[in-house]
């Protein structure tokens, strides 16, 4: 097993341990810094993403988090902590974005540049979902921060070719009070957004977003940075406006 395998099985391993000693809520008492969300990116860089897909895909998430209206629901919070990882067949952590706070524009604005300058992990060749779970989890239960409300997003254009199925790792997720909500891109399976909605969604208020393709990313994401960030302003307890043929609820 190498190295960065070995990593992926840790994070597994680790939240294991959490859930059998009480989940996070051992580790949030112990966290120097409450926000209001802890948030995953979790971007597919496996083979079926060539290196321009590779490149909407992060203009497409520093574009959104540039966007006024993500500025303003990110401002609203009581702080949001937010990390970028790439997963393919694995993970190495050399090529994540490390946990940011956002709390005002400035730090928006930098966090997304951050995400457009990212170099991409390019020795991924499979499809791992569920070492993409995995090792959000890890990311999770290891930093300094405590989330009211725990997310990991999940975009990718492809379903699970390697290790444990999806659906095991999202069990573990809902164990550990985790909201999964998937971005499904339609470029090689035009069912994908079902298949993330079946294997992958999770939690309360969990849903799917589709893109068409890869130039859509941009508008699929922004709309769902929009949704989980909206959800989190619960005083205002306000709606947005959802196309019905581009998104899912848990039900």
């Amino acid at each position: 097993m190498t190295g960065v395998a070995a990593s992926s099985r840790l994070s597994f391993a680790i939240a294991v341990f959490l859930l059998c000693c009480g989940g996070f809520d051992a580790r949030a008492a112990q966290a120097q810094t409450p926000v209001s969300i802890e948030l995953v990116l979790a971007v597919d860089t496996s083979l079926s993403v060539n290196d321009i897909e590779y490149g909407l895909q992060m203009q497409g998430i520093a574009q959104a988090f540039r966007t006024p209206e993500i500025i303003k629901l990110i401002s609203r919070q009581d702080g949001v902590a937010v990390t970028l990882i790439q997963w393919a067949g694995w993970v190495n952590t050399e090529h994540t974005v490390p946990w940011r706070l956002l709390t005002t524009a400035n730090s928006i604005l930098e966090f997304a540049t951050e995400i457009e300058m990212a170099k991409r992990e390019t020795v991924g060749r499979l499809t791992a979902i569920s070492t993409a779970i995995e090792a959000s989890l890890h990311a999770i239960a290891t930093n300094e921060f405590a989330g009211r409300r725990l997310k990991i997003d999940v975009s990718g254009d492809g379903r699970n070719n390697a290790g444990p199925p999806p659906a095991q790792s999202r069990e573990l997720a809902a164990a550990l009070g985790v909201t999964i909500n998937g971005l499904a891109i339609l470029t090689d399976f035009a069912d994908l957004d079902d298949y993330f909605r079946r294997q992958i969604m999770s939690g309360p208020g969990a849903f799917v977003v589709r893109a068409n393709d890869y130039h859509d990313f941009a508008r699929a994401i922004r709309l769902k940075l929009m949704r989980e960030l909206a959800s989190a302003v619960s005083h205002n307890k306000e709606e947005l406006p959802l196309a019905p043929q581009t998104m899912y609820s848990q039900r």
